[in-house]
């Protein structure tokens, strides 16, 4: 059975290249928020293996949104990769607090990012 994945991110051209990498190369169903309060919405409403969330988004950002997935047991059991241009030493070490399962740097390559997701994942390809 294919994978559901959604994707979170505020910009459009971001998420309709991460969603037609994972749907061409990976051959997993997705579907996309822009914004961290549909992110949530969608996230409860629908069943997903897979979240890719952006960081920096203007209503809500990647922490509160994984924050508020993380309080509600319905979506508490996702994986959640972020998706985010900050990766300083700093960054990575709050990333590894939260218990988030990978972060994928922007910019990425959009004809191997499919790839990135099923390794943080163990997905095999």
């Amino acid at each position: 059975m294919s994978k559901r994945i959604l994707v979170i991110d505020d910009e459009l051209d971001i998420r309709e290249v991460v969603c037609l990498s994972l749907e061409e190369f990976g051959g997993w169903q997705t579907d996309s928020a822009g914004s961290g309060l549909a992110g949530v919405e969608k996230a409860i409403a629908f069943s997903w293996d897979a979240i890719l969330l952006d960081v920096s988004m203007p209503d809500i950002d990647g922490f509160a949104v994984y924050n508020e997935l993380q309080a509600r047991p319905k979506t508490q059991a996702i994986p959640v990769i972020l998706l985010t241009a900050k990766v300083l030493p700093s960054d990575r070490e709050r990333f590894a607090t939260l218990g988030v399962a990978g972060v994928i740097a922007k910019p990425f390559n959009p004809v191997t990012v499919w790839q990135q997701v099923a390794q943080i994942l163990g997905w095999a390809t």
